[in-house]
C-alpha cells in the first residue's frame, strides 16, 4: 500500500542540529550501504550514463558519510569506466570525506566547503549525483537542483532508496535503532564520542530512526520524479524515471537520470 507524500523534517538537515551527531549518523550510513553493497544496482545505469555523456568526472551532491562513493568507484573502474569522483555536502562530513578519499583511492577528492545541490560553483563540472538524498528536498527545491544541472548542461542521476511502502513503517520504527546499536561497535574509525551518543546518551540511534522513518515519507515515485523534471523547462535535456528490483536485501532502487538531449540517450541497463 503506497503512502501519502508528507514534507517532514529530517534531523541532519537542520542548520541547529549538532555537527558530531550528524557526522555519526552519517557514518552509520555510510557502513551500512557499504556492508549491504547497496551500490550494485546503481552501477551499470551510472556506467552507461557515463558512456553515453562522455563525462570525465562524478560530482556527488549531498554525500553525507560518502555513502555508496567508494564501492561505486571501484566497481566502475572495474566496468572500464573509471573516472574520478568528488565529493560534497552541504554540511560537509570532513573526517568521512577523508576516509573515503583515502579508501577509493586516487579516484575519489572531496570539497570542504559547503556546496548546495541547487547551485552547484561552475568548476564543478562533471556528471552529477545523489545517493540516497534528494527526497531531503522539497518539490520546489527538487526542481531546482535537477535545473541547476541542465541550465549548466551536466549530466545527473539520482539514485533512491526509501519508499513510501507501508510495509516499510516497521523496519524504521524497529529495525533501524537497534541495528545501530548492533553495529556500531564495528563503525570505523574507532571514537568513543560514538560509543557515548549511541549508548549512554542514543542520540545516534534516534536520529537515525526519526530520519530514516521521515525518509520513507518523504520519497518520490518515479512518476512524481517524472513531473519533477517536466518543470525543469530547460530545452533539449531529457529525462529518464525507473525502478530496479533488488534482491538481496529485498528492496527497490528508484532512479532518475537527466542529460543534455544532443548525446543521444543512454542504453538501457540490464541489472
Amino acid at each position: 500500500m503506497a503512502l501519502p507524500r508528507l514534507q517532514l523534517f529530517e534531523l541532519e538537515d537542520q542548520r541547529w542540529f549538532p555537527r558530531t551527531v550528524r557526522d555519526l549518523a552519517t557514518d552509520y550510513l555510510h557502513f551500512v550501504q557499504a556492508r549491504l553493497a547497496m551500490h550494485r544496482p546503481m552501477v551499470p545505469l551510472l556506467a552507461a550514463l557515463l558512456r553515453r555523456t562522455g563525462a570525465e568526472r562524478v560530482v556527488d551532491l549531498c554525500a553525507g558519510g560518502a555513502g555508496p562513493v567508494p564501492a561505486l568507484a571501484a566497481a566502475l573502474r572495474a566496468e572500464g569506466v573509471g573516472v574520478p569522483f568528488v565529493l560534497t555536502d552541504l554540511y560537509p562530513n570532513v573526517p568521512a570525506f577523508a576516509a573515503a578519499a583515502t579508501a577509493g583511492g586516487a579516484g575519489v577528492s572531496w570539497v570542504g566547503e559547503p556546496v548546495d545541490a541547487r547551485a552547484v560553483p561552475g568548476h564543478l563540472t562533471g556528471l552529477r549525483t545523489l545517493c540516497n538524498a534528494f527526497h531531503h528536498f522539497a518539490p520546489a527545491d527538487a526542481v531546482a537542483v535537477l535545473r541547476d544541472a541542465a541550465r549548466c548542461g551536466q549530466p545527473i542521476a539520482v539514485f533512491e532508496y526509501p519508499d513510501r511502502r507501508l510495509r516499510l513503517l516497521p523496519a524504521f520504527g524497529l529495525v533501524t535503532p537497534v541495528a545501530v546499536l548492533a553495529v556500531t561497535p564495528w563503525i570505523r574509525p574507532f571514537r568513543w564520542r560514538r560509543l557515548a551518543l549511541t549508548y549512554v546518551l542514543p542520540l545516534v540511534p534516534l536520529t537515525c530512526w526519526w530520519d530514516g522513518l521521515v525518509s520513507t515519507f518523504r520519497a518520490y515515485t518515479p512518476t512524481e520524479l517524472e513531473a519533477l523534471a517536466d518543470r525543469v523547462g530547460v530545452p533539449g535535456y531529457r529525462w529518464r524515471a525507473g525502478r530496479v528490483a533488488v534482491a538481496s536485501p529485498p528492496s527497490r532502487l528508484t532512479y532518475l537520470l537527466g542529460w543534455p538531449g544532443a548525446v543521444g540517450e543512454p542504453e538501457s541497463p540490464s541489472t
